[in-house]
């Protein structure tokens, strides 16, 4: 985040760069930083003549090479995005030699999503020296709840934590997607709202009482009748609940509790630092440290790791994910 309120900060102060190399896994802040060179280096009046998009499908380098060597036009900047540059990979060496000499009045962005150039490739090593390398990594799903707090704040709107695990738990670490949905959250909500599970159920559609997280809960619990419950219910919508990420989940819990058990300072506080979540959700797993002792514990782990397995198609002879679900259960639980 700092880096790119550097970034941010410095083209907004026209300090720049002839070439911008955006790059990485999470393509959010890719595309926020490209639309954001794309709507503040140049005026309106400007970009009618300065300011061109290119998709890497449809260009060669020597294409991008030829429009970034010409002079602007009443401007002092000319604007050159590629987007979708990863489909120059086989190729994007050959702007290694533009990179050591770049037209100073050209700033090319070069959107290199959901991989990264080889660091060891000359194109990197010339941008990193005259331009701006920015590689955006996908967070681990323990630090996009505080993402998501993080990018509400500034709008004047908060989310309970309870509801910002259903949208990590429906939507990943796909920061892009999160942001889409937190975009809709905020068309129907004023601003100062809390959002809350019942707001994302209403307009996402993500249960409030089925889903995963509340899953782990029951199982951590030991209420076996709910548990069952949101089964049944995975069972009845297995295109919204695959078995493959249930399993996942439930096998982070486990291992989650393992740590909690090997700490000799078991208080809340201690607890939410070591495993890395939320304090909220530390009464959860104090209440199935006592439902689950260390054996118990270390089996279920086992057990997960061969559902995972079955999850996936290996040695279940097409047993239905209902079925498995609920035989996974029974072994959890008893």
């Amino acid at each position: 985040m700092d880096e790119i309120k550097q970034l941010v900060a410095d083209i907004k102060q026209k300090n720049l760069k002839p070439i911008y190399l955006l790059m990485g896994e999470e393509t959010y802040y890719i595309d926020k930083l490209s639309d954001y060179i794309e709507d503040h280096v140049l005026n309106e009046e400007e970009k009618g003549f300065n300011q061109m998009v290119l998709y890497g499908r449809d260009v060669t380098v020597e294409d991008i090479v030829g429009h970034a060597k010409r002079y602007p036009m009443m401007a002092e900047y000319q604007v050159i995005i590629v987007k979708e540059a990863q489909d120059l990979s086989r190729t994007i060496d050959k702007l290694a030699d533009y990179a050591k000499n770049p037209q100073p009045s050209t700033i090319l962005v070069l959107n290199y999503k959901y991989k990264s150039v080889d660091k060891r490739k000359a194109v990197y090593k010339t941008i990193k020296k005259s331009g701006v390398v920015f590689e955006s990594k996908k967070l681990y799903e323990n630090q996009v709840a505080d993402w998501i707090r993080r990018i509400l704040a500034p709008k004047s709107y908060t989310i309970t934590p309870k509801a910002a695990q259903m949208l990590v738990e429906f939507l990943g670490n796909d920061l892009s997607k999160i942001n889409n949905e937190l975009d809709k959250l905020q068309i129907v909500l004023p601003k100062d709202s809390q959002i809350t599970p019942e707001h994302i159920e209403e307009n996402i559609g993500i249960s409030k009482d089925y889903n995963n997280f509340e899953l782990r809960k029951a199982i951590g619990a030991r209420d076996v009748l709910k548990a069952q419950r949101i089964v049944k219910y995975f069972a009845e919508n297995p295109k919204d609940n695959p078995m493959v990420v249930t399993v996942s989940l439930v096998f982070a819990f486990f291992s989650q509790l393992l740590q909690v058990h090997g700490l000799s300072d078991k208080n809340p506080r201690n607890v939410a630092s070591a495993i890395k979540i939320n304090p909220y959700f530390v009464d959860e797993y104090l209440v199935a440290l006592r439902n689950y002792p260390m054996r118990k514990v270390s089996a279920n782990i086992a057990i997960l790791r061969e559902f995972d397995v079955k999850s996936k198609g290996v040695g279940s002879n097409a047993v239905p994910q209902g079925d498995l679900l609920k035989e996974l259960l029974v072994l959890l639980m008893f």
